[in-house]
């Protein structure tokens, strides 16, 4: 036991001059690791009696804690002491700015369709929203698009399976009255449900994503646009022209909009016609340049380009709605959300809207903080 108290005390010695927390740990090893000599003490209780060992257990545990107190004790005091040692030495100015961080940024889509949701707005119009996947009657037949058009082949439009219709009392009948349903093709459908839930007047846009079996630099299987219907009494073309006009005007945030009217044919709308507007080609060259929007499509230098289509929303569509069509009449638009934001930002490939590649985010994305209104400007930038 006599070299048990002196392994104690020099144990003890040591581990008060230990000056770091590695040397600390080589006392804690060299007395109490499984080599250490506390633990080959305890093994020699093995070879003495019960007498000698009831008499030596004890000490030699009370000598086992005696040192992890010390060792406990003098590893609490050297971090204390590093602590301290490391707040001595740094300091921070609280009043210097935070760091970057980060941060994310907003797709052009969403700034674009918060920019078309200002300036309508503005203009009176409120923002509708409908589903996604939509029945064959809301999708086409509603828009006196009959059985035979050719957006309702397989090739244009994804279907799901088709679906039994509610009360078919037998699988003949269900056979009969089955409901088929789609990806929406346009946005169109929600002018539908708008009419039949509100009636007329209305005036609203009908903003969100479409599906097309369509795949190249100007066509995705997935897009984006925005619809605008307005029913009232006494509605012509000349309101129709005038709320174009305004709204290009505002959202490429230029005066010098001219917009030509151009003959066409949609079944939803009689008479139907082309949203042209002029643009001019800046820096031609082997990449081709940038349409820039705006002065007379027939002056030197400049052509006409296709934004849109609309019309005057057909009579057969407001019936199938529930409207009187002999009270209303009204004007419907579309508009493609991610080819106009291509023309007012620069970008030249629709594909890249949706390949999620955080380098494009970053240039073209828009900061969360800038939200577009229309006294600070709906275009702002990062």
């Amino acid at each position: 036991m006599t070299d048990l108290i002196d392994q104690k005390q020099a144990a003890l010695a040591a581990i008060d001059a230990s000056t770091s927390i590695d040397a600390l740990e080589e006392q804690r090893v060299a007395a109490l690791g499984k080599k250490g000599w506390v633990n080959l003490a305890l093994k020699t209780l093995g070879q003495m009696s019960p007498e000698e060992r009831k008499q030596a257990a004890p000490a030699i545990q009370a000598v086992r804690g005696e040192v992890a107190s010390a060792i406990d004790a003098k590893k609490a005091e050297l971090e204390a002491a590093a602590l301290e040692a490391q707040l001595a030495s740094e300091t921070i100015d609280l009043t210097l700015p935070a760091p970057d961080q980060p941060k994310g940024s907003i797709h052009p889509v969403s700034q674009v369709m918060d920019e078309l949701a200002e300036i309508f707005a503005d203009l009176g119009f409120s923002v509708a929203t409908g589903p996604e996947i939509e029945d064959d009657w809301h999708n086409f037949t509603a828009l006196n698009m009959d059985e035979s058009h050719p957006a309702r082949a397989m090739h244009d439009t994804f279907y799901f399976p088709d679906k039994a219709a509610d009360g078919a009392a037998s699988s003949s009948e269900a056979v009969g009255q089955q409901k088929r349903m789609l990806l929406r093709t346009h946005t169109s459908p929600v002018q539908i449900r708008s009419m039949k839930d509100e009636g007329a007047p209305v005036r609203l846009i009908a903003p969100g994503r479409v599906y097309r079996s369509d795949s190249d630099a100007t066509h995705t299987p997935m897009f984006h646009q925005v619809e605008g219907l307005v029913v009232d009494e006494d509605i012509h073309l000349g309101h129709l022209k005038w709320t174009l006009e305004t709204f290009f005007k505002a959202f490429f945030e230029r005066e010098d909009i001219v917009l030509r009217l151009r003959p066409s044919y949609f079944p939803f709308t009689e008479p139907s016609v082309e949203v042209d507007v002029g643009y001019s080609n800046e820096g031609a060259g082997k990449e081709g340049g940038r349409r820039v929007v705006g002065g007379h499509g027939d002056a030197p230098g400049h052509d006409w380009m296709e934004l849109g289509g609309s019309g005057m929303v057909n009579r057969r569509v407001l019936e199938f709605a529930g409207i009187d069509a002999d009270k209303y009449q009204g004007f419907a638009f579309g508009l493609g959300i991610d080819r106009i934001a291509m023309l007012k930002y620069g970008m030249n490939d629709l594909r890249a809207f949706f390949d999620g590649d955080p380098r494009w985010l970053n240039h073209y994305g828009f900061s969360p903080y800038d939200q577009p209104t229309l006294s600070a400007g709906v275009g702002v930038r990062p």
